[in-house]
């Protein structure tokens, strides 16, 4: 191990001294691909053409199956055919290298960054000055968010801006860790920057189709990144995740041994970001709070039907008559840039199925949970028909029913030829992924019923990257953190404007209807009910975060919500089972002709037995030992954050060898040992 991490080191070196860049192991050095002539970097165009490369480096697109709607698998919102390690003990481990740690596209962004600026301030760019600082502010705003995704995935990080000599000690030194929270604020900060640099552009409206970042999706990014951290800080407060927290492996350190936070202590630091996240929503809010689509409630089945304008947002070719969305991805069928979300849609979401947790999770047309006394009906889940009767009405469209009408636009096209015209039964044995329900659930959000989008990956659906409704979300939150009070600010505003936008009427309108009909010992299925491994006491805070489940649903935000909200933590001590639709004794166990040997727990059964559930438990068809999750979900805190490679740790160490003599440190309860699972 030694000689070959001291080998690797060597080369590192020599390539440095060759001007060559072909190492990530340091932080920071000029990649040779962006050594560009001297004449370079002078145009309008040029600038461009680097803002540019990071939409595709950076945004979510519709890549795989069903796009960016399976963004939200391996939650308790989406489940896929396999399960994810990270609910497993052991599998998880350390390694030498870790993807996520990689600092190529953070040099790269500051050798753009900082070459750009320095032509800039001596005035050495030629063309439209409004638009040369918009691609500035693109830059700006795409370090941020590449900083935000390893603030996520690492917490405490080392904040480097400038392109940085090949010179070893200096490397070193910049590997330092800073504070995650003084990560946050840098974060903030080029966001600011971005925004600054961009509000110019927006108000000559040069981007009318909001096909480029603006100063609006600035402001909301702000909003999620101050809500992250606040939330991360509050709900963490006291462990080893946190700056001063008890066993934060950061004060072992003596650059991080005396930290202490700018606002004085961790919950007025907390409530910093709360206050940010707070303003910058409010900011988006309030300029498209009257913008936001509305849900009819009802499902097209044919051409002659009226459009639903909240339904035909996600599933559309083209954004750009949509205010509420600020920032999307075009694709093209002329061009051949395409994607799969129409089949996808059309069939059975490529098996990345929604949970039994998820539409439990949503509340019946009067508002109340499903649990609570309605007038006039009762929640059954019988069927899927059943399930969808007198729900909310976002449940009620994007919740695939058999019977229904798939496919009724441009019928006669030859290419498009997976395409279901009409909603079969759920298969849940065929193991192709274009035909098997995971859960016996399937979504159609992002469809659009058109048989032309319905070939293989020919589709052409355009991909939502940012939406105002977010803002009010992200301003509901922050607030409630700060204050408390359901009554305080716009919470109230908002929180009805959402509800009314999503089709609800009459006095499920008024969220203080499913609040008081909530009972939290009946929400144990959605994990955004804990906290710390506890249930949440406070209803009003339970469903600010069941209402972001709701309204963005398949949008990608769950684990986002999940880690910031420390909701995992129960599993530790108690197993969780993913489930799907009530098969056994319903009417739905009678639309296939199972025997015992479909269920007997066999490698090759075809669905969970009976007598472990009830619900269709897609991890447990097979019961054998082999199978890491026949006994259900659980959970490390070690998972909460990825571990520090071995090899950046190594490098930096003073003896190229002991990783006790690096300025950086292990996350909390990850081992400094390649190849061993985390310790708690």
């Amino acid at each position: 191990m030694k000689l070959n991490i001291k080998f690797n080191r060597i080369l590192c070196l020599l390539a440095i001294g060759a001007g060559m860049a072909s190492c990530d192991d340091y932080l920071d050095k000029q990649p040779m691909s962006y050594i560009v002539p001297e004449d370079y970097y002078k145009q309008e165009s040029q600038i461009e053409a680097c803002a540019n490369k990071f939409y595709t480096d950076f945004l979510p697109s519709h890549g795989g199956q069903y796009g960016t709607f399976q963004s939200n698998g391996h939650t308790d919102d989406q489940a896929w055919k396999g399960a994810d390690n990270k609910y497993a003990v052991g599998v998880w481990k350390v390694g030498l290298d870790n993807s996520n740690y990689s600092w190529s596209s953070i040099r790269e962004l500051n050798y753009q960054l900082n070459t750009i600026l320095s032509k800039y301030e001596k005035h050495e760019i030629a063309g439209n000055d409004v638009k040369i600082r918009q691609y500035i502010g693109e830059i700006y705003f795409f370090r941020a968010l590449k900083y935000f995704s390893m603030l996520q995935a690492m917490g405490d990080l080392p904040v480097v801006k400038q392109v940085l000599p090949d010179n070893e000690a200096v490397l070193v030194a910049a590997s330092k860790r800073m504070p995650r929270n003084e990560v946050a604020r840098f974060i903030l900060e080029d966001l600011d920057n971005a925004i600054s640099m961009m509000t110019e552009y927006a108000n000559q409206n040069f981007d009318a189709r909001h096909t480029r970042v603006s100063a609006d999706v600035a402001q909301l990014v702000k909003s999620r990144v101050a809500l992250f951290e606040g939330s991360w800080l509050t709900n963490f407060k006291g462990t080893p995740f946190v700056p001063n927290g008890e066993g934060w492996p950061g004060k072992k350190k003596d650059y991080n041994a005396n930290y202490k936070f700018q606002t004085g202590s961790i919950e007025k630091e907390a409530s910093y970001f709360f206050e940010v996240a707070a303003k910058a929503a409010e900011t988006v809010a309030d300029k498209y709070k009257n913008e936001l689509s509305q849900n009819t409630g009802e499902i097209p089945q044919s051409a002659k039907d009226p459009v639903n304008p909240y339904f035909k947002m996600f599933g559309n070719t083209d954004m750009s008559g949509y205010k509420e969305v600020l920032l999307w991805r075009e694709y093209s069928n002329s061009l051949g840039i395409k994607n799969a979300v129409e089949t996808a849609t059309q069939r059975n979401n490529y098996g990345c199925g929604p949970t039994r947790s998820l539409v439990e999770s949503f509340v019946m047309a009067d508002g109340k949970p499903i649990y609570a006394k309605h007038d006039g009906y009762v929640y059954s889940d019988q069927t899927i028909h059943d399930v969808r009767m007198n729900r909310d009405p976002r449940l009620v469209i994007f919740l695939k029913e058999p019977g229904q009408v798939n496919c009724f636009l441009n019928m006669d096209n030859s290419e498009g030829n997976m395409f279901w015209e009409e909603e079969p039964k759920p298969y849940l044995t065929d193991g192709a992924d274009d035909k098997y329900y995971t859960t016996g659930y399937a979504l159609r959000k992002g469809g659009c019923f058109d048989k032309a989008m319905a070939g293989n990956h020919s589709g052409w659906t355009a991909s939502i990257t940012y939406r105002a409704t977010e803002a009010l979300l992200n301003y509901i939150e922050a607030e409630y953190m700060l204050t408390k009070d359901i009554n305080a600010g716009k919470i109230l505003e908002y929180w009805k404007i959402i509800r009314e936008k999503a089709g609800f009427k009459g006095a499920a309108i008024d969220p203080m209807t499913t609040i008081n009909a909530t009972e939290m010992d009946k929400e144990v299925l959605d994990w955004g009910a804990y906290t710390a491994g506890k249930l949440l006491e406070d209803r009003i805070l339970f469903n600010i975060r069941r209402e972001r489940r709701c309204e963005l649903m398949a949008e990608g935000l769950r684990w986002f919500d999940l880690i910031r909200w420390r909701s995992l933590d129960q599993m530790i001590t108690k197993r969780y089972h993913v489930e799907g639709i009530h098969l056994w004794n319903t009417p739905m166990a009678g639309w296939y002709n199972f025997t015992e040997k479909d269920y007997n727990g066999s490698a090759d059964a075809g669905v969970s037995a009976p007598s472990l559930s009830e619900y269709l438990r897609p991890y447990q068809k097979n019961m054998q030992d082999g199978n890491l999750f026949k006994d259900g979900y659980t959970w490390r805190m070690a998972h909460y954050l990825q571990p520090m490679p071995i090899k950046q740790m190594m490098l930096t160490a003073s003896d190229h060898a002991s990783v006790d003599l690096s300025p950086l440190y292990q996350n909390p309860y990850w081992p400094t040992v390649a190849d061993l699972p985390a310790e708690k």
